[in-house]
């Protein structure tokens, strides 16, 4: 009887000090798991923000304001990775990656965004907007909803419109004045389907090429013209091999700011009010930039040696009459309705 109660007695010492080696090997384990928690959560949100500009433009400037301002005011919850200059993608590739959420943020040209709804086409109608005030209006009302919504089944969201500039007219022929003086023209464009009929109805040819050949194809006399904003042309040296400019305003060369629509909605709540804030912050003095940089350019290309005329009032109904077929061919696929929201943002 003395030697079971010993047995019995061992068993449960036994037991007793497995049950204790358990309870710690389990406090451990859990001990462990929580702190793997902490550690995980203490991990900043890293942004990747891919553009094809230099640093020192606008949209390069508002991409470092965007990286240093965020970083600052979230304590280093968020750490942003800026790529520009093409060092991540190019615009086409980083719209097909942000849905994949490969990068967070990108800011392309906004006809790049055409392959989703042919409604992003109404950037390169023709003397549509006739101010910057007016396409700020457009973007930031009822008009950039209307467009922005049709990217969201894509995992797209759209955050802010960051603006480049009009597009003026240069070629190396005549001066610029009234439509019938484009006849026979070649022009170097981005690829569009409206920016083909705009020159159709000029009589004069649209030739889709890439920026970094434009130069080029003007010195050696592939193309005659070009279309784009004051910087550009500046920038880009084409002074050089075109002597007339011609003050249009007909179209615009604009950026949407973007981000992955599932990325965004699982940030911290408190991590996308500022990040909301830091945007509106950023894209007042983004839109600043373009505006002064494009005046003091047009100063430089003033002083060039190019010839130039700026249009008239009764010069551009010349050209919206001229232009009136691209209107009857594409108001249907862009959507009378935002043609009429852009009409009433220039009032």
């Amino acid at each position: 009887m003395r030697k079971m109660s010993f047995l019995l007695m061992l068993v449960l010492l036994v037991g007793g000090l497995f049950a204790c080696s358990n309870s710690q090997s389990t406090s451990t384990s859990t001990n462990k798991t929580e702190e793997k928690k902490e550690e995980v959560a203490s991990e900043p949100i890293v942004i990747k923000f891919s553009h094809v500009t230099a640093p020192d433009s606008p949209k390069g400037k508002a991409a470092d304001l965007f990286k240093q301002l965020v970083e600052e005011r979230t304590n280093g919850k968020v750490k942003v990775e800026v790529y520009p200059s093409s060092q991540l993608f190019d615009d086409d590739k980083a719209i097909q990656e942000l849905p994949r959420n490969t990068v967070q943020l990108i800011a392309p040209s906004t006809t790049k965004l055409v392959s989703y709804d042919p409604a992003f086409q109404i950037v390169d109608m023709p003397f549509l907007f006739t101010s910057d005030e007016a396409v700020y209006k457009f973007w930031d009302g009822e008009g950039g909803q209307i467009l922005s919504q049709k990217l969201e089944k894509y995992n797209i969201k759209v955050l802010a419109m960051w603006a480049n500039g009009e597009k003026h007219f240069t070629n190396s022929k005549r001066p610029l004045k009234k439509p019938e003086d484009f006849k026979g023209l070649k022009f170097r464009t981005q690829t569009g389907k409206v920016l083909d009929e705009q020159f159709a109805a000029l009589g004069a040819s649209a030739v889709p090429m890439g920026f970094s050949e434009v130069y080029v194809a003007l010195q050696q006399g592939t193309v005659d013209g070009q279309e784009n904003t004051f910087n550009n042309i500046d920038t880009q040296g084409y002074a050089e091999v075109q002597k007339y400019l011609t003050v249009s305003g007909h179209g615009r060369l604009d950026y949407l700011l973007l981000t992955n629509t599932k990325f965004w909605d699982i940030l911290p709540e408190d991590v996308r009010k500022t990040l909301e804030e830091v945007i509106a912050e950023v894209t007042e003095q983004q839109r600043k930039w373009s505006e002064e940089l494009n005046r003091e350019s047009y100063e430089k290309l003033k002083a060039s040696g190019m010839e130039v005329y700026e249009l008239t009032k009764e010069d551009i109904e010349a050209f919206q009459k001229a232009m009136q077929p691209v209107y009857d061919k594409f108001a249907d696929s862009i959507g009378q309705d935002l043609i009429e929201l852009a009409k009433k943002a220039n009032e």
